[in-house]
């Protein structure tokens, strides 16, 4: 496993990072997602990435008692806050002092920990004050309850604007979390170059685009068993997008290219999105620990320039790249 520097700082991450967005405490059963979690660590995993909002707290909970008994000092831990939680009453959402105060006090308990190496804004709160929202995070740093500040799915002014209030507050404001893979590519003309500017990594998600880069899917074939194409509660609607013809035709293209690294479709997936020098790290899931163990060896492995330019020609015509369509901020939802 490689390591890299997140943002402008002196912090080292795994550059395959762990998340649980969709697995723990809701499609796998717990023993099977403390599986996983043995299987990251054992193929040097050290950062960890989850919400508070991931079923309803409990994805931190699972966690938690996954990584219970490592030593903390070598782990990672990254986890977020604004969706609403328990009863979501007015004040269990967004990016208010109160909100902030009260749910990062929940994250450290449910994952057993005194404190998260990477705090992140899960959205752009249009109704608090970013003020008010990085006030509470440089007080967070100040008790020792978060080392680092990230946020997730910021517009470029956005980004601007909350590190240049992170660095009168004496913070670091030092990653993003947005979707990127081969097909989505949104980041790239505005989100990236100003985090270039400002010291801003970015920790992707979806970096095989919901499961259409491992080839699975084929144009015109059922989908198949169990796959997260056909589970309407885990991320069918999020997929749908990509199952056309002419994207899953490109993604076949791509198999060759695969074979011929001696590379699993995820793994080139993976290397293509690491290859990236702004990317921190990518963001695996997985229901299986077999799926960790494979995804991991995509860790460290370069792709040549002629074939990110055939990657690029084959799939390239396919990516979305309109930087309009970064997750807008929109009113909050109780």
């Amino acid at each position: 496993m490689r390591y890299r520097y997140l943002g402008n700082s002196g912090l080292k991450i795994s550059e395959l990072t762990y998340g649980n967005w969709l697995t723990h405490g809701s499609q796998v059963e717990n023993d099977t997602a403390k599986a996983c979690v043995r299987a990251a660590l054992d193929v040097g995993i050290s950062s960890f990435d989850t919400a508070d909002v991931y079923a309803n707290t409990q994805a931190e909970v699972v966690l938690g008692e996954a990584l219970k008994g490592e030593r903390r000092e070598s782990l990672e831990i990254f986890t977020k806050v604004y969706g609403p939680t328990g009863p979501k009453g007015h004040n269990d959402t967004g990016l208010s002092r109160k909100h902030i105060t009260e749910s990062i006090n929940g994250s450290l308990k449910r994952l057993q920990t005194d404190y998260v190496d990477l705090y992140q804004a899960h959205r752009y709160d249009v109704e608090t004050p970013l003020e008010e929202t990085m006030q509470a995070f440089a007080d967070l740093v100040r008790a020792g309850k978060v080392l680092y500040i990230g946020v997730s799915e910021w517009n470029a002014r956005q980004l601007r604007e909350g590190h240049a209030l992170a660095q009168q507050l004496g913070i670091q404001l030092v990653s993003n979390q947005p979707e990127y893979s081969m097909l989505w590519r949104v980041i790239e003309q505005e989100v990236e170059p100003v985090s270039r500017e400002l010291g801003i990594s970015q920790i992707v998600w979806s970096p095989i685009a919901q499961g259409v880069l491992t080839g699975k899917y084929t144009a015109g074939g059922p989908l198949p068993s169990g796959s997260r194409a056909t589970d309407e509660s885990g991320g069918a609607a999020m997929i749908k997008r990509w199952l056309q013809d002419d994207v899953l035709n490109a993604v076949a293209r791509l198999a060759p290219i695969a074979a011929d690294l001696g590379l699993t479709q995820a793994q080139l997936a993976l290397a293509w999105v690491l290859s990236n020098d702004n990317v921190a790290a990518a963001i695996i899931g997985a229901s299986r620990p077999e799926q960790v163990t494979s995804n991991a060896e995509a860790s460290g492995v370069t792709l040549d320039p002629d074939v990110l330019a055939l990657i690029d020609e084959i799939v390239g015509p396919l990516a979305t790249t309109d930087p309009s369509l970064t997750q807008m901020p929109a009113a909050r939802q109780v």
